[in-house]
């Protein structure tokens, strides 16, 4: 019971914060530290270093927008984008194959 509340505070905590520590964004993403360390090591997410270079911090906007900028089409979606594809161009006289 115990364990379950103070999972419960971290949760409440961290959706009150702005910057994040590696703890704190690896509970937000599901992702495990070392893959975000391997992430900021790559510079393929966007992450703060403190000025001793030893601490790193990430802005929960960032991260949040950063785990949505890579969304997959769903079927309907590219079956549309072909379709309209296809229309363009047989309207500009393009012969199919």
């Amino acid at each position: 019971m115990l364990n379950e509340l103070q999972k419960i505070q971290l949760l409440v905590m961290l959706g009150a914060k702005r910057v994040m520590t590696m703890s704190d964004c690896s509970l937000l993403t599901g992702l495990s530290k070392s893959h975000l360390y391997k992430l900021c090591s790559a510079k393929k997410i966007p992450h703060w270093k403190s000025s001793g270079g030893k601490i790193t911090f990430f802005d929960k906007a960032e991260i949040e927008n950063w785990c949505l900028s890579h969304r997959v089409k769903t079927s309907a979606e590219i079956e549309s984008e072909a379709a309209t594809y296809t229309a363009i161009g047989k309207r500009k006289g393009v012969k199919s194959v």
